[in-house]
């Protein structure tokens, strides 16, 4: 086995609750008892935990999201830093609000299942003095977790900004997002020993439509062309990274976890099996694998 084969590459999706995956993803009359999480972790070794953007988790609920990967020994979680300090910008976070974030992640990273948490900031973080100094505070206000820095606009594309990511071994997250003439452009950067790879999908129509919801955004299906793009550029991530984490962020539909299982299968890590529900819905997965039964 050479080094590079060696390399850990986790590929999972962004987030397990969504209401139009039942019955694609989670395939009809899923026990109740069953929990997604629970379904998922049998199929891929990392998923991104985007609810903590939105409100800090509970300490109670991380227990609970571990109990559900514990039958996967190679599951790590990456977690989505809260948008308080990504977003909503007008003023610093109180050190209070600082806490409460760290302790809810803590039984996470106590259990050495945090492969990272990612700090993403939106398109409109353009690299100005004042974005500069914020940015600086997060990460040093998170040092002691491994980071993943997602920034999308291009004017942060620059050799100093990754010198900066590298002194302070902080992951760069390559990305693939609908792109205009400021976006950050798809690339295989590698700036710490974690690589971090996020694929949004491409459908530019609506991503920065006002009145474009959720759904509509991330509704889009990789092709075979456009992901083997990505598998070479995971390939020169690999070599340079410990590990690697590479996290499909189309969602609607389940058509992250179809792009997940192809990634996989093109590393080299083809399922075993995959779920029939899915199988239904898309079937050019038949060429991975059987079904299960």
């Amino acid at each position: 086995m050479t080094p590079q084969q060696e390399k850990i590459v986790r590929v999972g999706p962004a987030g397990w609750a969504y209401d139009d995956w039942k019955g694609i993803v989670y395939p009809p009359g899923m026990p109740r008892s069953l929990h997604p999480l629970q379904y998922l972790c049998a199929y891929f070794d990392t998923i991104e935990v985007n609810s903590p953007f939105y409100r800090p988790p509970r300490p109670a609920h991380c227990v609970a999201w571990l109990a559900k990967v514990a039958a996967n020994p190679r599951f790590k979680f990456t977690i989505k830093l809260w948008r308080r300090f990504t977003h909503e910008r007008d003023a610093w976070p109180d050190p209070s609000e600082i806490r409460t974030f760290c302790d809810g992640i803590e039984p996470i990273a106590e259990a050495g299942r945090l492969g990272a948490l990612l700090v993403q900031f939106p398109w409109s973080f353009k690299r100005t003095p004042e974005n500069r100094q914020w940015l600086a505070r997060v990460l040093d206000a998170f040092a002691a977790y491994p980071l993943a820095l997602e920034i999308r606009h291009a004017s942060w594309n620059r050799p100093e900004v990754f010198d900066e990511l590298a002194r302070r071994r902080v992951a760069f997250c390559n990305i693939d997002q609908p792109l205009f003439s400021n976006s950050i452009k798809p690339s295989a950067e590698v700036t710490a020993h974690v690589g971090y790879v996020r694929l949004h999908g491409r459908n530019a129509a609506d991503w920065f439509r006002e009145d474009a919801g959720r759904d509509e955004r991330y509704n889009y299906l990789y092709d075979v062309a456009e992901l083997g793009e990505w598998r070479e550029k995971i390939e020169r991530i690999r070599e340079m990274a410990d590990e690697v984490y590479v996290i499909t962020n189309n969602h609607y539909r389940g058509q992250a976890v179809v792009n997940a299982f192809e990634i996989q299968d093109g590393l080299g890590q083809p399922p075993a099996e995959i779920p029939a529900s899915l199988l239904e819905a898309y079937p050019r997965l038949l060429s991975l694998a059987r079904a299960e039964p």
